[in-house]
């Protein structure tokens, strides 16, 4: 399915045949330790840096209004954040999985961005736009 924007998203979960927890993992784009110049001069032009996960939650597609409300609160938390990872988890019989069975998977999936293995998960930018990685 191709996104091409974070509504996109909510509408596919909400349409989907059984009930949807979305896991949301908002990272930061950090200048890696030790960084070469070469690295430096890629971060300076956004063309690189290393994802470090900052807030993660999960929630049913029901309890998000739109992107503008999720990035509204997530400013509560006080959490600068540049990317938003969007992973899903299917429920059964009718029932949305709840916050208890998504914690483990929650944590597979930081683990998943912290090895740079991103490309399972949606990913917006700041403004709800679809970000592709190349």
């Amino acid at each position: 399915m191709s996104l091409a924007s974070f509504q996109d998203l909510l509408d596919a979960a909400r349409q989907q045949p059984e009930p949807q927890r979305l896991l949301l993992v908002f990272v930061r784009v950090e200048l890696p330790q030790n960084a070469t110049a070469e690295q430096r001069e890629r971060f300076e032009r956004r063309e690189g840096g290393t994802l470090a996960p900052c807030l993660c939650v999960d929630k049913t597609p029901e309890e998000i209004a739109s992107f503008e409300a999720l990035a509204e609160e997530s400013k509560a938390t006080g959490q600068d954040w540049d990317l938003l990872f969007v992973g899903g988890l299917a429920g059964r019989a009718g029932v949305a999985p709840s916050a208890d069975e998504a914690a483990q998977p929650l944590r597979f999936m930081v683990n998943a961005i912290n090895d740079g293995r991103v490309a399972q998960f949606a990913t917006f930018d700041r403004q709800g736009e679809v970000v592709q990685f190349g």
